[in-house]
């Protein structure tokens, strides 16, 4: 929210101000960064050192000048000047105080920001008998933004005729005398809790009650208690929101039974959304099985690796939370102890998190001293922790996409079955959709062209497509190189369109839909994100459905409504991108300026890789149900990179069939043999 506002124009909420002196820049403020200083989103520290020092992760500003009283004046003219204008609230407090972050956002969250408050704890001015008080500068205090603009111009006055040793007394008097404004400790129903702390008091020993509700703790004269502090308060935070979740998944429980459904419809865990439901096998989510040592889901596709690093540490992360539930729940009657892991199981669900399920093998003792073994399988689940909506500019499905289609010598005679499809589902629907040839002669075919043209059949199809749609021109470029590098090709298609085109790189195997050309739209989005579609390829027929099954299969195939036949998602091929022609522009500038002239370069690169090298854009590599090619031998140009070629190869061989179809088809094999 805070995010979007500012995006508006709206002001941030709070800013807090830490004043630091001279002996504690280094010790007590850097303890009041790594505490609290995460949880405000603005936090400023103020000196008066000449040249101060900045600690890592601090934001400091130095006023040049020791004397406190002088500090507290340069450091509200700094704010009004700086930074009056784009916050709510102004929270100012020493380096030596503890501020409950939480607390402090509550209570600007439940107050008016047009009247003028100056809240905190309250205390009487020094040798005076009148009701007027100041806010003890030890306990913090909040200032709202209409009273730093009205206070503003008497700062002057004020520090020419007060007089005064304690900054907080100064500010004080300040907003007493040219203002009439006295501090308050409560305003709206909002109280303004301190707690002092006594000399030698452990932190850890004091009453949550007695804390919590506390805005500012004071005073707290070593790091050490700073971090004592925190731990409690975090401690009470946290015991709250157990508390607060427990009434909750109660009154779930009681407003559930009286659903249609009953106690049926309750989804475990409590208040955890339920787990999602796949309307087709292609959405069913897989489970990893796991040991405490080994993986046998491994990303490089082998099929057992050790487990290390994070998951390593999420595994035995899940055991002890495991067996510590365990014990909550059977003690004193019980106490378990863990052997081992039989079978573990997890798999990541995306409406509510990370899922287990676990085959335990415990030795559980008993008050009397008895021991046994059994086997207990516990399931549990790792939340997804708190939501956060990310702003994403504004997209439309009218935008004009522009389809490029390079084509070799080798793909020519795919090219009709594309030209059709695309009739069909752009140019018949009239969708806002341009296609581009490119066809790429080697140099001899170059060199012959004026004789015999090895794609005069294209060019034959598309000119009767364009006597079909007489509103329809069909541009084709011709370009001659040895090696068909995916960049050097855009080079010379992003020179001839504006910068705002949205190019849709194709292959020959594509098939356009407008499902397709619209999830094209919407996830390419100009100077933010581009969008690399991973197709979905078919099987070879003759090894998925062997021998006299081929022909009846590929003709049922080709008359199913279900889109997605025997095949697997290719994530080797990198053909189909969507990205607008400026972000293409801008990332292949830094390029050129990271190769200089060594054009040789480029033969070893994609446009994806461009565009993840040289371009701070968000890259969008997503699974394309919609995007389905059928089954055809692909030809490796050699000429490649090693790299480009291995892809292409792999390509290959993983688009033949699935393992189960493949070892049926070396037993069939096999089998014929022997005989």
């Amino acid at each position: 929210t805070r995010y979007i506002q500012t995006e508006l124009g709206f002001r941030e909420r709070l800013l807090v101000a830490v004043l630091s002196s001279k002996a504690t820049l280094n010790t007590l403020a850097v303890a009041v960064n790594k505490t609290v200083g995460h949880h405000f989103s603005h936090l400023l520290y103020f000196t008066g050192l000449r040249s101060a020092k900045t600690p890592h992760g601090m934001t400091l500003v130095s006023h040049g000048d020791e004397r406190p009283v002088w500090l507290m004046y340069e450091t509200m003219r700094y704010i009004h000047q700086h930074l009056g204008s784009d916050f709510d609230w102004f929270f100012v407090m020493q380096d030596d105080t503890y501020a409950h972050a939480e607390q402090v956002k509550a209570l600007v969250s439940h107050l008016s920001i047009s009247q003028d408050i100056y809240l905190g704890r309250a205390e009487e001015f020094i040798g005076g008998d009148e009701r007027a008080r100041y806010c003890h500068g030890g306990f913090g205090y909040l200032l709202s933004r209409s009273l730093l603009l009205k206070l503003h111009p008497y700062l002057d006055s004020c520090r020419n005729e007060i007089l005064s040793v304690r900054p907080d007394e100064w500010l004080g008097r300040c907003l007493v005398d040219f203002l009439g404004v006295s501090c308050v400790s409560q305003h709206q129903g909002q109280l303004y809790l301190t707690h002092e702390l006594a000399k030698n008091a452990d932190p850890e020993k004091e009453e949550g009650r007695g804390l919590w509700g506390t805005v500012a703790v004071y005073p707290v004269t070593d790091p050490s208690l700073m971090y004592s502090l925190h731990k409690q308060f975090s401690r009470i935070q946290l015991d709250k929101t157990y508390q607060e979740m427990e009434q909750l998944q109660v009154q779930i429980r009681n407003l559930t039974s009286l659903m249609p459904s009953g106690e049926a419809g309750l989804a475990w865990p409590v208040g955890i959304s339920a787990p999602f439901v796949p309307k087709s096998r292609f959405e069913v989510i897989g489970w990893e099985y796991f040991t405490e040592q080994h993986s046998f889901s491994c990303p490089s596709g082998a099929p057992k690796c050790e487990l290390v690093g994070a998951s390593k540490a999420d595994v035995a992360d899940i055991l002890q939370a495991a067996l510590e539930q365990l014990n909550r729940r059977y003690q004193p009657r019980l106490r378990f102890h863990k052997r081992q892991l039989l079978n573990g199981y997890r798999r990541f669900d995306p409406t509510r998190g990370m899922e287990y399920q676990l085959d335990l093998l415990l030795e559980a003792a008993t008050q009397k001293g008895h021991r046994h073994l059994l086997a207990k399988r516990v399931s549990l689940l790792r939340p997804l922790s708190k939501v956060e909506i990310i702003p994403m500019p504004y997209v439309t499905e009218a935008t004009r996409v522009q389809l490029v289609l390079p084509l070799t010598v080798q793909e020519r005679d795919f090219v009709g079955s594309f030209l059709d499809t695309f009739a069909m589902n752009a140019l018949d629907t009239h969708d806002n959709a341009w296609l581009l040839l490119l066809f790429i002669y080697d140099p001899y075919d170059a060199q012959r062209v004026g004789q015999v043209d090895v794609f005069a059949g294209v060019k034959a199809m598309v000119a009767e497509l364009e006597k079909r749609y007489a509103d329809v021109k069909i541009p084709w470029i011709s370009v001659k190189t040895e090696v068909p590098s995916q960049v050097k090709l855009m080079d010379v298609i992003s020179k001839k369109h504006p910068v705002d085109t949205l190019f849709f790189l194709v292959s020959v195997w594509t098939e356009v839909t407008g499902e397709v050309l619209n999830h094209c739209r919407m996830n390419a989005i100009s100077s933010w994100q581009v969008f690399f579609p991973v197709h979905f390829q078919e099987f070879n027929p003759a090894l998925t459905y062997r021998g006299e099954q081929a022909a009846s299969a590929a003709a049922a195939s080709s008359s199913s409504a279900d889109f997605l036949r025997d095949g697997h998602f290719d994530r080797h091929v990198f053909a189909e991108a969507c990205f607008y022609n400026l972000d293409y522009m801008a990332a292949r500038s830094k390029l050129a300026a990271d190769i200089l002239d060594q054009d040789e370069v480029l033969e070893g690169l994609e446009v994806f890789d461009v565009f993840l090298r040289y371009s701070e854009l968000h890259l969008f590599r997503a699974v394309e149900p919609g995007l389905v090619q059928k089954y055809a031998p692909r030809s490796c140009d050699p000429r490649l990179s090693e790299e480009l070629y291995h892809h292409c190869i792999l390509s290959n061989l993983e688009g033949l069939a699935s393992r189960s179809h493949l070892a049926m088809a070396l037993f069939e094999q096999e089998q014929a043999n022997s005989t």
